[in-house]
């Protein structure tokens, strides 16, 4: 994992109404290159770290979720700013409540979090040059071969799915 280890990281919406913490570094960052993160971010990826949804903290204002279909059929919950309306985190089916994908351009110093792997590849901008350092594949891939031991530990200690 590409990210310095910290007590705490925070983050917020632009206009500054909703503040957050993270109170460990994520499980994993991913670059995701696929179409639908391409359409709902209104760029060319999305930058999501990976975390439990305990360690994300609600510092200050309000989330409001916002539900958005997803490649999978299955949907996604996308938490954000009721007022300047910047997606903060989201949670996919997948993972269900208990893991969030905070954004880390949300994050006050998002450069502490690069991605450990690119996701989607086959349908990333033909103009996006990914480094030969970072892991990629062309669609998802299996966490137990990218995924460092303490994450997949952590991921095992997840609840249950409802």
């Amino acid at each position: 994992m590409a990210f310095e280890q910290s007590p705490s990281y925070e983050g917020g919406c632009t206009c500054g109404a909703v503040r957050y913490r993270m109170t460990s570094a994520p499980m994993i960052v991913h670059c995701c290159h696929c179409r639908w993160c391409q359409r709902e971010s209104g760029a060319s990826f999305a930058l999501n770290a990976m975390i439990e949804s305990d360690r994300v903290v609600l510092l200050q204002g309000e989330i409001e979720f916002v539900y958005t279909p997803s490649q999978s059929g299955k949907g996604q919950k996308i938490a954000r700013c009721p007022k300047c309306h910047v997606a903060v985190w989201s949670h996919y089916a997948g993972g269900g409540d208990a893991v969030c994908f905070v954004r880390v351009g949300t994050l006050d110093e998002p450069d502490r979090f690069p991605p450990d792997i690119h996701i989607f590849t086959a349908s990333k901008q033909p103009w996006i040059v990914l480094p030969e350092s970072t892991p990629a594949v062309e669609a998802y891939y299996k966490a137990s071969i990218y995924w460092s031991q303490e994450s997949l530990a952590r991921r095992a200690a997840l609840p249950p799915r409802k």
